[in-house]
């Protein structure tokens, strides 16, 4: 469950009553718009994961503003209790920086998760050794993200191309108003909820972008051919 927010304190709050409900793990993203230093970050995945839930750090500097990067987290990586990265840059090159970051501090790679959080490239970075995925296309399209992921961590590049060559405009434009709001109005458009609303000050998918998402959920074979 997510438990990260820009307060420690409040982070502490939500991670505690986690493990009162009994929740098997906490993602915890860097706190956003402050900017903390990287010994700043440290100091905080560590406080975090000394609370006894174990820790996906949540890495998105594009929404965050703040990069934590792979020599800081192989510095963590060590901790009994920091057992994923969700690694939202985009960069598949950070896989081998991250392995080699851990290497440097005695950290084996099968101690951390390595998972892509940008279904862009999440192909190339599971490829390129990464562990799988937190997907964002996969609230619409569960079963082809699974068998990708599967492909991908068979290294069968044939197979990952083919189910993933349709998905790729998907990719991208479930981002063509802020997460989640194309991606809820997806799942309402393939009948899988009633409606697309979502709290202020987020508001349901502009009316200007619902030709584009269509367009993108037939080419991954999500809708018919011909529109209702």
């Amino acid at each position: 469950v997510g438990t990260g927010t820009i307060d420690p304190e409040h982070v502490k709050e939500q991670t505690l009553q986690a493990i009162d409900c009994g929740c098997d793990a906490s993602l915890v993203v860097t706190p956003y718009y402050v900017k903390p230093p990287q010994r700043g970050l440290i100091r905080h995945f560590e406080t975090m994961a000394d609370l006894g839930l174990p820790v996906c750090i949540y890495n998105v500097p594009g929404r965050s503003g703040v990069d934590f990067l792979p020599e800081s987290i192989g510095a963590v990586a060590g901790h009994p209790n920091i057992v994923a990265v969700k690694e939202a840059t985009g960069d598949v090159s950070r896989v081998a920086q991250i392995y080699a970051a851990c290497e440097a501090n005695g950290v084996s790679k099968d101690e951390l998760l390595l998972l892509s959080g940008d279904d862009g490239s999440t192909d190339e970075f599971v490829l390129g050794g990464g562990d799988g995925c937190i997907s964002v296309t996969a609230n619409v399209a569960p079963t082809l993200m699974h068998n990708l992921m599967m492909a991908a961590l068979n290294d069968d590049k044939e197979e990952v191309e083919r189910i993933n060559a349709p998905l790729g405009r998907l990719h991208e434009d479930e981002f063509c108003e802020a997460n989640p709001i194309p991606i809820k109005w997806a799942i309402q458009r393939i009948g899988k909820i009633d409606c697309a609303y979502l709290r202020p000050p987020l508001d349901e998918l502009s009316p200007d972008f619902h030709d584009i998402m269509d367009s993108a959920l037939r080419e991954a074979g999500l809708l018919g051919a011909v529109p209702p």
